[in-house]
């Protein structure tokens, strides 16, 4: 049996907006999989984000462990997405831990309607499109959000 895992990236969005794509497409659980929980932006802060997330009936988890290295971080800025991939494998998917933190994140995912959040608006240039090739094999389909659809 398949499930869904959601993702999204935050750039562009107001956190009433990624509030409102979340409620559409039925997402219970927010995976943060950045590194460094911390945004310029109004209201993607760690805890400000978690905290208008239990405002709107929504859970939040965060696997730090799952974010991309410094390095990858700049790789993905500088439009090397191929080097991006490479980096946050090497360091982070293909190592005991990040292996550990991948389990746990399936096996919430297997458990309730979860959306994986980073910055990036698009999936093929962040390590979210890693974590759902790395899921897909356990039955999850990868269904990305882009939450400009809701005239807020």
């Amino acid at each position: 049996m398949h499930k869904t895992l959601f993702t999204i990236g935050y750039e562009g969005l107001t956190p009433e907006r990624l509030h409102a794509a979340l409620r559409e497409a039925g997402v219970a659980v927010l995976a943060d999989v950045r590194a460094v929980a911390n945004s310029r932006k109004r209201g993607f802060s760690k805890n400000t984000l978690k905290a208008g997330l239990a405002e709107a009936g929504l859970g939040y988890e965060h696997f730090r462990s799952l974010g991309t290295p410094k390095s990858g971080r700049e790789a993905a800025r500088a439009d090397d997405a191929g080097l991006m991939r490479r980096i946050y494998c090497e360091e982070v998917l293909d190592t005991a831990d990040g292996g550990l933190a991948l389990d746990a994140l399936a096996e919430l995912a297997g458990r309730t309607p979860l959306c994986l959040l980073c910055f990036e608006r698009d999936p093929a240039r962040c390590h979210r499109r890693v974590l759902a090739e790395r899921l897909a094999p356990r039955g999850f389909d990868t269904v990305d959000l882009f939450g400009d659809s809701f005239g807020l």
